[in-house]
């Protein structure tokens, strides 16, 4: 009895201080993902194959869950415990991230995922991504070094740590998001704009390096050639495809189960869902589902406006922009602004890695967006 009154307890006092608003719209991108997850896959196999089977929907359904009591668990503990327990997290993430080599399973000559017993092809940067941008936070804003050029410094090695073991996968694409996001959170502490710009300059050289004169590598120059190619290269096709979608899809599009680029795209669920979803309920879908993006990061960035806290501060652009970019990414690699990077829509896309990835940076959102007790 004392243990269901503390439990009530507990969660009277997180939905009495968490921002209502911003969980009601995490909730509702997880829910439009699980039901295009359910109409746009599920259905359709079902009707094909004539059996009930709805495994990737709760697949998905169970992630969501799951990201949801890690939404819950994260948002209700106290934010001094948060920024203490964020470094031992991020050591521990990134001993998983350093195993990938190890035990790692390969995938289309990409070595990026492990099998755990309930997360089978787990991808241990999901997991790395979050707790880096709180440890990066943390370093920018420490009170202890007072050297500003050392907190740079000692934030660029610690990301380049991760960027060389993601580089090693390879996976170029959350290569590049780690350091936009590392980019992000140094430019709006106050960095020395010459000291950004050679740092990116730095960084374009070494990935120039890498593509011309590391084989490993070679995949990227191929991409990026076919990219520009357009007669050329498998991935080229599959972006034609998402495009051609997109277009045939119209304003209102084909119907659910009618669209066709899930059959002929691999992954069209992860890398490929805006254009899955734009070719079978239309434009008009895609213009919703950013509406509610652009409404989620305003009422992010909202509150950091009245933030005065400037660790607060860098966590919550960090995880916004985090969000922000990958988004960016994924939209423009379906309407071919991009090359393929096989980067997730976060909250929509299948995979539990992302659901839980973008769980984790919602949590820390919610626990520093909440009601300040006096």
């Amino acid at each position: 009895m004392k243990n269901n009154k503390s439990m009530y307890n507990l969660y009277y006092e997180w939905w009495k201080n968490v921002d209502k608003f911003i969980f009601f719209l995490i909730v509702l991108l997880f829910i439009t993902g699980l039901f295009f997850s359910l109409v746009s896959t599920s259905l359709l196999v079902s009707d094909k194959l004539n059996t009930n089977d709805y495994t990737f929907f709760f697949k998905h359904l169970f992630f969501v869950l799951l990201g949801l009591l890690i939404i819950f668990v994260l948002s209700c503990i106290n934010k001094e415990n948060l920024f203490k327990i964020a470094p031992a997290l991020f050591l521990f993430s990134l001993i998983f991230l350093c195993l990938v080599p190890i035990i790692g399973v390969e995938v289309n000559n990409a070595r990026r995922w492990i099998d755990l017993y309930l997360l089978p092809r787990f991808q241990p940067i999901e997991l790395v991504k979050p707790f880096l941008i709180i440890l990066i936070s943390l370093i920018l804003s420490s009170q202890k070094y007072k050297n500003i050029y050392f907190k740079y410094s000692f934030s660029f090695l610690i990301t380049l740590t991760i960027a060389l073991l993601l580089a090693a996968q390879p996976d170029i694409g959350q290569t590049l998001l780690v350091f936009f996001s590392w980019s992000v959170l140094i430019f709006i502490s106050g960095i020395n704009v010459v000291f950004l710009i050679t740092s990116c300059l730095v960084l374009f050289a070494a990935l120039y390096l890498l593509i011309n004169f590391v084989p490993k590598f070679a995949y990227i120059k191929n991409r990026l050639l076919s990219f520009f190619n357009t007669e050329t290269g498998t991935h080229n096709a599959q972006s034609e495809k998402a495009i051609d979608s997109i277009s045939s899809g119209g304003y209102f599009g084909k119907g659910i189960g009618e669209g066709t680029l899930k059959n002929r795209v691999p992954e069209a669920h992860t890398d490929y869902i805006i254009s899955v979803i734009s070719e079978e309920f239309g434009v008009i879908a895609i213009i919703l589902i950013l509406l509610m993006f652009l409404i989620f990061i305003y009422s992010v960035f909202k509150k950091v406006y009245l933030e005065s806290e400037e660790r607060t501060k860098l966590v919550l652009v960090g995880c916004i922009s985090l969000v922000l970019l990958q988004a960016i990414i994924h939209i423009g690699v379906n309407i071919r602004l991009f090359p393929t990077t096989g980067m997730t829509l976060p909250f929509i896309s299948y995979g539990g890695s992302s659901i839980i990835s973008i769980s984790i940076l919602s949590g820390i959102i919610l626990n520093l967006t909440k009601r300040k007790i006096n």
